[in-house]
């Protein structure tokens, strides 16, 4: 019996080759795309799960209660790590960890790199999942200047050299470092991402700040006890800090690390249930949905196809084969047909692996090795056989034998219906994707042409390293000699990204008990020229506005009375009406019992910074240029930007002869900003264009087989004097209808996803009206395009050879 189906199967493959062909293409097309989508979602669901404890390990977030709603961050004070391990029950363990990366130079020899790491404490490498390849991590920081390096760093570090233990490292040309230990790679999907990690006490010493409760400024790991709940700790955290500092408005608690990556999204301090697990879910969603798309050509060609196989049909079952042999027999073709579309399917998408990383930044491997990739493959290569090919069994074998072997039509009203109806449902689906990809790129291109309230182009952005800030006068000069730079300025963080904040200011007219989170900038005077702000009121920062500080944070000079500052409009209007200037703002200082007087000088622009769908927050400028980590250069617009760099470099080299230039775009910072939604976009036109490419093989097969149903009819209105375009529309007219019927379903459809898709973001497009008629009107022009190929051939026939059988 098998190796009948198997002939059979044979048979009616090679003999149908061409239609063979689009239902296998189709399918190996739609089963490569779910199979790297499917890849995707894997990598981000199993994000973190080499973690052994991962069940027990949390970060501690925060609850801030502001004036307009929760905010929720990750920043906690220096102090608080030690203090819960000691006196809160259930916690097994502690880590302080710094919230952002540090790029610091490494002198190996005479080679200097520069590498990017975290200062952590030891007990890291006892909660979280990191092997040691070299070393002990009992030990490792048993001495202040030691470091732990990745595989990776050591190769990029000593080369071939297997052994990296013991050996000596110069930092930033100051502190010699002694390796102690060497850890396995990191998966690319874990979060932790570190080229070293280097004892926290380095860092606890130099930073007086972290060691105050009213502060903010580490990151804190929490491993809890076995069986200890979440809710339990949570109930001690809320109010933990508010017991040390009286009238403290946050209120912390834990976060699972289960559900770092894709839940991550808090509103008003409560997890809303998204974040990136909604593109995980959108993503899923377009892979079954090409899969279906896929699974419909099949159907809908087979049905098509039901009257050359009529006969057949009729021979088998009156030669005894009952109606569920022969549902066997034609489930097995379409499962045949299934197997070899996902050996196919293997092929491109090895074909396309490497493009498919490039795109979605990753390093998926196919592994097919894996059980679990294997299983996969064979779940949806039966899904693929077992849905396209049901409905085509139970409708051939259903024939009535007697009629179809007296030459009579095979009754297929209802197979019509049906397949008009799966035309339709390809179309609908196709023309959602294409509106969806259109809506998608519109709201990316809204934000990015948003007025930032600062220029991002043509602006470079460097860490101080080494002198660079002692010698800034010398190398602002050297630079502006160039002739390629306009001006060179000092800050203290990113312009684009969100830094340092505070609530604890005070002026006149401030509400009681009011809670406002203001951030906070330390810049040098060319800074509000070089970032391209706009002044609105008063004047910008002059040299002399400079005041110089003491180690304490206290002025050098006695006499100081204010700090001059210059403030962002959203803060102006804080104050209170008329004008800012003049205005005094007060501020407590990092030391107990420290003060600062505040006077604004001057009201810039509102500027966007850390949330680009966000409206611009209250920012308050500080002309404290010895507090800088950065300096940002403005290159002028005419100047080419290789040249340009070449001279810069060139300056770097000489006014900063031990440290490698090293440099960023501020304007390739903000593209990174919407590396999601990029993403999203990307792969919505690439599968809205397989989908298109799958749905349009399926109407080349029908418009094909119904050329061919249709030749003698053809051959008689062409006899009768029916031109080319007659015929051509003829055959087209009805398949542009079922397009304008799917049309008509996905338009609303379309809007309400899109509609709630654009809710999430506070600054986002309106949907416009003539989005829906362009993806309808593409959509009939591709469908019209593959409809004309068959129908113009077959109205260019000769009709003599198509009615001399009659």
């Amino acid at each position: 019996m098998l190796a009948t189906y198997f002939k059979t199967t044979t048979r009616s493959l090679w003999k149908n080759k061409t239609y063979s062909f689009l239902n296998i293409f189709g399918l190996a097309i739609g089963m490569a795309c779910a199979g790297l989508i499917f890849l995707w979602v894997e990598d981000e669901m199993t994000f973190d799960n080499f973690h052994v404890k991962q069940d027990r390990l949390y970060i501690t977030k925060v609850n801030s209660d502001m004036d307009n709603g929760v905010t929720t961050h990750t920043s906690t004070p220096g102090v608080m790590a030690p203090a819960m391990k000691a006196e809160l029950p259930g916690i097994a363990n502690t880590c302080r960890y710094t919230e952002e990366g540090t790029s610091l130079l490494f002198t190996i020899g005479d080679k200097p790199l520069y590498a990017t790491g975290r200062y952590a404490e030891a007990s890291l490498f006892d909660m979280f999942t990191l092997p040691f390849v070299q070393g002990n991590p009992k030990t490792a920081f048993a001495q202040l200047y030691s470091l732990v390096i990745t595989e990776k760093t050591a190769r990029k570090f000593f080369g071939t050299e297997k052994n990296a233990l013991g050996k000596t490292v110069r930092v930033n040309r100051e502190q010699d470092y002694v390796v102690t230990g060497v850890l396995k790679d990191l998966p690319a999907n874990s979060t932790l991402q570190f080229e070293w990690i280097a004892p926290f006490e380095i860092y606890y010493r130099k930073s007086p700040w972290a060691q105050r409760w009213e502060n903010s400024c580490l990151t804190t790991f929490v491993e809890l006890k076995p069986g200890v709940t979440q809710a339990s700790v949570d109930k001690l955290l809320y109010n933990y800090i508010k017991q040390r500092v009286p009238g403290a408005i946050i209120h912390p608690f834990l976060f699972n690390m289960r559900y770092w990556r894709l839940y991550g999204e808090f509103r008003n301090g409560k997890p809303t249930g998204s974040g990136r697990i909604m593109y995980v879910r959108l993503f899923t969603t377009i892979a079954w949905i090409i899969l279906l798309i896929a699974c419909i050509n099949f159907m809908n060609l087979a049905t098509a196809r039901s009257e050359k196989r009529a006969r057949e049909v009729g021979v088998r079952k009156v030669l005894g084969v009952g109606k569920s042999g022969l549902v066997l027999q034609f489930m097995s073709e379409a499962l045949a047909m299934a197997f070899i579309a996902a050996i196919a399917a293997v092929l491109i998408m090895a074909l396309f692996l490497p493009a498919f990383n490039m795109l979605v930044q990753k390093e998926l491997v196919l592994g097919l090795q894996q059980p679990l990739h294997l299983t996969a493959l064979l779940g949806i290569t039966l899904v693929c056989g077992i849905v396209a090919g049901s409905y085509p069994s139970f409708y051939l074998s259903s024939f009535n034998p007697v009629a179809v072997l007296k030459g009579l039509q095979a009754k297929t009203g209802s197979a019509t219906f049906i397949r008009k109806g799966l035309v339709i449902m390809q179309f609908a689906m196709s023309i959602m994707l294409i509106i969806g990809t259109i809506i998608i790129y519109q709201q990316i291109q809204h934000v990015k042409h948003r007025n930032l309230g600062f220029n991002k182009d043509n602006l470079i952005q460097m860490n101080l390293q080494g002198d660079m800030l002692k010698s800034f006068p010398v190398i602002k000069q050297d630079l502006l000699n160039t002739g390629v730079v306009t001006n060179v300025s000092l800050a203290d963080h990113e312009t684009i990204y969100s830094g340092n904040n505070t609530t604890d200011l005070d002026w006149a007219g401030k509400p009681p008990g009011s809670q406002i989170l203001v951030s906070q900038r330390v810049v040098s005077p060319e800074y509000i020229n070089v970032a391209g702000m706009q002044l609105v009121d008063g004047r910008d920062f002059k040299p002399s506005d400079i005041v110089e500080m003491t180690e304490d944070a206290t002025p050098r000079d006695s006499t100081v009375k204010y700090l001059n500052v210059l403030v962002t409009a959203a803060m102006a209007r804080l104050l209170g009406e008329g004008s800012a200037i003049g205005k005094i703002i007060s501020m407590p200082g990092n030391v107990p019992n420290q003060n600062f007087t505040l006077r604004v000088i001057g009201v810039v622009n509102d500027y966007v910074y850390g949330n680009m769908y966000g409206k611009p927050d209250p920012v308050i400028f500080f002309c404290l240029p010895q507090a800088a980590t950065f300096m940002y250069i403005r290159i002028k617009q005419q100047s080419d930007t290789e040249a340009a760099l070449d001279k810069i470099a060139g300056v770097m080299k000489k006014d900063n002869p031990d440290y490698p230039f090293e440099y960023g775009f501020v304007d390739a910072q903000f593209n990174n900003m919407f590396m999601s939604e990029m993403l999203v976009s990307k792969l919505s036109r690439v599968f809205a264009v397989l989908a298109i490419l799958i749905s349009c093989l399926g109407l080349f097969g029908l418009a094909a087989y119904t050329a061919e149903r249709r030749t003698k009819e053809i051959g008689v209105r062409k006899v009768l004097g029916a031109s080319v375009f007659n015929i051509t529309r003829l055959l087209s007219k009805d398949f542009l209808r079922l397009v304008i019927v799917a049309a008509v379903i996905a338009f609303p459809v379309t809007w309400w996803i899109m509609s709630s898709w654009l809710q999430q973001y506070s600054y986002r497009i309106s949907i416009q009206w003539w989005v829906f008629i362009m993806a309808g009107v593409l959509a009939m022009i591709i469908a019209l395009g593959t409809i004309s190929f068959q129908s113009v051939k077959a109205a260019l026939a000769n009709p003599i050879k198509s009615l001399r059988s009659e």
